[in-house]
């Protein structure tokens, strides 16, 4: 029987990100503006271009600039057509979200992932359902999440994004102990979060992006406290995972990922996608050139 389509995403966003202060004393790090662009909204047009219609915010004190953005801004857009700036209005477009389309609820205390997916509860319902973590920004001709969608019609189950890391690095992630590898798909019998390195099943790592069965939100009922003493969400999945469970699969997704939760990964994102864009490639390729033939120079 073909799964149920995904059309439910949710976004946890109620992070601190402290790792970005100062600025995030003042804006929620997921409005941090990637060239001209926030975090965000490169992971809501993500969700879009996979057919997503319902879009589920988990946040917390302090994301009201978070909301603002995804609303109309009547004074803004009455100012740009009276000059004419109908480029910009198209622009403006993708910001905004539909009524009753966006949804928010709170996560009052900072219990993990699993927790956050588990304060989405009743919004989710009994649906198949992704989630999207906006620090995780991904290059792709087809949206990571659309090609996710694709296998999942195959699979069933749940599957979440992967991709190989260093075996030193493993322990910054969830990995997958495979059970087998038919290539871009992976059927997982176990998945470890944060193993130490040299404990790792394997290399492949789970990243920000994962379709779940409703069954995953029963198993964070029970609250189990998971590494860190948080609610893990790895290890709900890993719960499908044998007799009875739904199955969980793991997808080779084709395309580049950065990790925007780091001010270095930030900065990578930062050129490559600076050099992506028509309007900006060639100053900012000179500019690039120039500085690292004066630093070769002053070595």
């Amino acid at each position: 029987m073909k799964p149920r389509k995904v059309t439910k995403a949710v976004f946890p966003v109620a992070g601190l990100g402290t790792r970005f202060l100062p600025a995030t004393k003042s804006i929620p790090k997921e409005i941090m503006t990637l060239v001209d662009r926030p975090l965000i909204q490169y992971a809501i047009d993500e969700a879009r271009a996979a057919g997503i219609k319902e879009f589920i915010f988990v946040t917390s004190r302090g994301k009201s600039a978070l909301e603002d953005y995804f609303d109309h801004a009547p004074e803004l857009e009455s100012a740009l057509r009276k000059k004419g700036k109908d480029d910009l209005l198209e622009v403006l477009k993708d910001t905004n979200m539909d009524s009753g389309a966006i949804a928010y609820v709170r996560q009052n205390r900072p219990m993990g992932l699993g927790h956050a997916v588990w304060c989405a509860r009743r919004l989710i319902g009994n649906e198949p359902f992704a989630v999207l973590l906006p620090d995780d920004v991904i290059a792709a001709e087809k949206s990571c999440l659309a090609q996710m969608v694709e296998a999942y019609e195959q699979t069933g189950g749940n599957m979440v994004a992967a991709m190989e890391v260093p075996p030193p690095k493993a322990s910054a992630y969830g990995v997958l102990d495979i059970a087998e590898d038919m290539g871009t798909i992976v059927r997982a019998k176990g998945m470890v979060e944060k193993p130490k390195a040299e404990e790792a099943p394997s290399n492949l790592a789970v990243i920000g992006r994962y379709i779940l069965s409703p069954k995953v939100l029963t198993n964070l009922n029970r609250m189990k406290q998971g590494a860190g003493g948080e609610i893990q969400l790895t290890d709900a999945i890993a719960e499908e995972i044998g007799e009875g469970g739904s199955g969980v699969y793991g997808y080779r997704f084709r395309g580049q990922r950065y990790d925007c939760g780091s001010k270095a990964g930030f900065l990578q994102a930062t050129v490559a996608f600076g050099m992506a864009r028509d309007d900006l490639r060639d100053e900012f390729s000179a500019y690039l050139h120039d500085t690292l033939a004066q630093q070769k120079a002053a070595q």
